[in-house]
């Protein structure tokens, strides 16, 4: 099967689907007005097209009808409903599923009534819709009425990275003398950084009456860049906390599973988040997590089994959380290992492929049927 992507080459997750489906036999092709940022699997055929931003992807139609004449694909998946969802709806080629992300079925549609619109119209043009997430397929039902069952295609997580048999040393801990909280994520407002900060400061101003030897070994470990660094370094400063916390920068993705494995305590205290592959990675990584109550996060998270989920922006519940794990660290190595499992049976990403694959062939049947 010929399969053509309409998506971002510039994120890890489209090239992973692009690579995955490569390697599952199928025959890729990638169309993106996005430079490509990651290593794209040689047989992958790549079109990068000069069209750029929100224009490009109406400006890129006619060029795209021109490779679609050329490649002949049995189906054209796009990525985002918002940017090549319009694409692909301008185009009007069928079978396509349209696959929704996040923030173009969380946030965009909200932005205006013409927002809203565009969002609407691409998915109902297209012949199967697919989603990284429950929570994202209930919201998507919300914007708009459809005939037909929304796909569920999470993001997997590949196990001969991610995976990791944890060594604890006597403390309960993964270092004799350190105890490392942490997170991987864009310095983002959404991915709530800020609330980790304050409710460590917290964390800290309860350890050090209740168990100062504890707070002298905490360390905050954040990796990841963005605009927020600046603002994010202050609030530390400002809560004296700052000799705690390292700011690691941001890391190549290939470095991922290494920093993972620095850390006894994953942390993720986003506002909005539609699925959360972090939670999955961690998991894998044998590394009990905390995460807010928002999106997809709860979806992946068994509460006190796998790890322990907080109210959104509750600081002090995220503090709480935090003293828990540390004061009982045998619940660190319980939840780690609980979390690989259900990761090893749930969201292993040749599983993901498979599913993938199933909507595709499925979509394509029914589109030779008439049945969509």
């Amino acid at each position: 099967m010929r399969v053509l992507l309409l998506a971002g080459a510039n994120s890890i997750h489209t090239i992973k689907w692009a690579n995955g489906l490569q390697e599952a036999g199928l025959q890729v092709f990638l169309i993106s007005q996005h430079p490509l940022m990651h290593n794209l699997d040689q047989r992958v055929k790549y079109y990068e097209l000069p069209f750029k931003g929100n224009l490009g992807y109406f400006t890129m139609v006619s060029k795209v009808k021109k490779l679609i004449n050329e490649i002949k694909p049995d189906i054209i998946n796009a990525h985002y409903a918002s940017g090549y969802g319009t694409t692909a709806r301008l185009i009007g080629f069928h079978p396509y599923v349209l696959s929704v992300w996040g923030s173009d079925i969380f946030l965009f549609p909200k932005k205006s009534f013409i927002h809203k619109w565009l969002v609407k119209k691409n998915l109902l043009s297209a012949d199967t819709v697919a989603s990284t997430s429950q929570c994202m397929a209930v919201e998507t039902s919300k914007l708009i009425k459809l005939n037909k069952p929304i796909e569920i295609t999470p993001f997997g997580v590949d196990e001969s990275v991610f995976y990791n048999n944890r060594i604890y040393k006597q403390s309960g801990f993964i270092s004799e003398n350190k105890i490392v909280i942490g997170t991987v994520k864009s310095l983002k407002p959404v991915y709530g950084i800020d609330i980790l900060i304050e409710a460590f400061a917290l964390l800290h101003s309860k350890l050090c009456k209740s168990k100062p030897e504890v707070a002298q070994a905490l360390c905050l470990r954040i990796v990841g860049g963005g605009d927020e660094l600046v603002n994010l370094t202050k609030l530390a400063e400002r809560l004296n906390i700052r000799e705690f916390i390292e700011f690691v920068g941001q890391v190549e993705y290939s470095r991922v599973p290494q920093e993972l494995a620095k850390l006894d305590i994953y942390v993720a205290l986003s506002r909005s988040e539609s699925f959360g592959v972090a939670i999955l990675e961690a998991g894998l990584n044998q590394c009990p997590v905390i995460v807010s109550n928002v999106g997809g996060l709860p979806e992946l998270v068994i509460d006190h089994e796998t790890g322990i989920i907080v109210e959104s922006e509750n600081i002090t519940q995220a503090a709480d959380a935090m003293y828990e794990l540390i004061t009982q660290p045998q619940l660190i190595a319980e939840y780690g290992k609980n979390a690989q499992k259900q990761v090893l049976e749930n969201y292993i990403w040749k599983s993901c492929i498979t599913q993938m694959i199933h909507v595709l062939e499925s979509t394509v049947s029914k589109f030779k049927k008439g049945e969509l």
